[in-house]
């Protein structure tokens, strides 16, 4: 089904290019007094995919059991696939239209690049639709309060795609850190392989390129500033690009620190900084090739002071690719694993010792590995999600009138740190942010640093 000119009645988003200073107060007032859809148990929703290639086919098929009716991509040779396996849902190619055409619409999956996914899930929300989203959960750090806002404000079920949080490895890690297993935490390291792909600490924009006969380039650029088509932006390697996605930070950052934010409860946290330690390549087009960067966070209840180092990028070395990684704790020998494998992970280093894990949380167990010989692990505190099944959690939330495990009352908070790190990772400037009234601390004009410029007809209220 192809789209007729775009009717702009339910786009409830265009209301201001305006940057406010308290991100606290970001949401709107609820306009549209909107009341989502109540299910039974076993009643199927209605469900929609706002991004139906790539990940996004991944994320709709896992709602294939529910009444899928619509499907909404710019590009239907990328999101072939979705269409086929799901011939009778309808097909757009711009999400508003999609959302204003289906009223009976319970539910939305939305897989599209970064700079996409605060303004689909602010209309689809303040239509009263349920919204999964893809990590990181917003492009910026004032999208990101504004999206827990408003979720809150319309009581619609929400999920970030950072699927390791439901699994049950976050929750054994907490359990064995809050049971006094490391004693306090002194320092987290957590790192990455990525960039795995092109054009990362390139300065330049890209030469204009002959567009694709099926992508709608102007739906694809949506928010972000007008560029000419070149396929080093689209479809796999937007990550690189400031204006359409967030680096490896931006990538990673909601897998592999996901495990770090909830067991040392940095939710929590009053305030914190964030400075850069090392970098290579900083420009105004893309991000690095390579960033560390540390968060220091206050005490936290019965937690005290925490530094968090984030690594990413690599480099040549003799002809061999080197990883940025943490130095190896004292004691760990060489040939003990590290996170996963090396490529992607995480280590705390307590006043007692040191706990790793996986990307996802998985496998916490102690180090020097003899440690663990004698070690039991304590008994489950934490629910566990059911087949630790992220997508079925949300689908459940919804029929079942709960919170997801990582709604955006979680979610929102953790990208506004993951966004913040990049803010710092963008200007090189050590930054101070105030958790609670969602502002920059000391500089002129808070509100517009943590904010963009969107195009005319893509706005947000921030």
């Amino acid at each position: 089904m192809k789209d007729s000119g775009l009717t702009r009645r339910a786009f409830l988003a265009a209301t201001t290019t305006t940057a406010v200073v308290s991100l606290s107060a970001a949401a709107a007032p609820n306009t549209a007094q909107v009341v989502p859809g109540k299910k039974s148990p076993n009643e199927k929703l209605n469900v929609a995919a706002i991004g139906s290639g790539g990940k996004g086919l991944g994320d709709i098929m896992a709602c294939k059991e529910e009444n899928v009716i619509a499907l909404c991509d710019v590009d239907w040779d990328r999101a072939a696939e979705a269409a086929h396996r799901l011939p009778n849902a309808k097909r757009y190619n711009d999400y508003r239209n999609l959302l204003e055409a289906h009223p009976e619409l319970d539910a939305v999956t939305i897989s599209t690049p970064d700079h996409t996914h605060a303004p689909a899930a602010y209309m689809a929300m303040k239509l009263g639709k349920h919204v999964y989203v893809q990590k990181p959960l917003t492009h910026t750090v004032a999208e990101a309060r504004l999206l827990k806002n408003v979720a809150a404000e319309m009581n619609v079920v929400t999920q970030m795609g950072n699927q390791g949080h439901s699994g049950n490895g976050v929750r054994e890690l907490c359990e064995m850190l809050w049971s006094g297993a490391i004693g306090q935490i002194r320092e987290a390291h957590v790192w990455t392989h990525r960039p795995v792909w092109a054009n990362q600490g390139v300065e330049n924009a890209l030469e204009p390129q002959v567009q694709p006969e099926n992508l709608d380039w102007d739906r694809w650029i949506g928010t972000a500033p007008w560029r000419p088509f070149n396929k080093g932006y689209a479809p796999h390697d937007w990550r690189a690009w400031r204006d359409f996605g967030g680096g490896s930070l931006g990538d990673m950052a909601c897998h592999i620190m996901d495990p770090v934010y909830m067991s040392l409860k940095l939710v929590e946290a009053t305030d914190y900084t964030v400075e850069v330690v090392k970098q290579v390549g900083r420009n105004l087009q893309t991000f690095p090739l390579t960033t560390t960067i540390k968060y220091s966070f206050p005490a936290r209840g019965d937690m005290g002071p925490v530094d968090v180092y984030w690594y990413d990028g690599h480099w040549e070395e003799n002809g061999e690719k080197v990883y940025n990684r943490p130095a190896r704790p004292e004691g760990v020998p060489a040939d003990q694993v590290l996170g996963d494998e090396n490529m992607n992970g995480s280590y705390l280093i307590g006043e007692k010792g040191i706990i790793t894990q996986g990307e996802y949380g998985g496998n916490p167990r102690l180090l020097p590995d003899e440690k663990m010989k004698d070690y039991k692990k304590p008994e489950p505190t934490l629910e566990r999600v059911p087949g630790e099944d992220h997508a079925k959690d949300w689908l459940n939330a919804i029929k079942q009138g709960k919170k997801s495990c990582s709604d955006f009352s979680y979610a929102g908070p953790f990208t506004e740190m993951v966004n913040f790190g990049n803010l710092v990772v963008t200007s090189g400037t050590k930054l101070h942010w105030d958790n609670v009234k969602g502002e920059v601390m000391g500089v002129p004009n808070p509100g517009a640093v943590v904010s963009k410029e969107y195009r005319k007809g893509w706005e947000l209220p921030i």
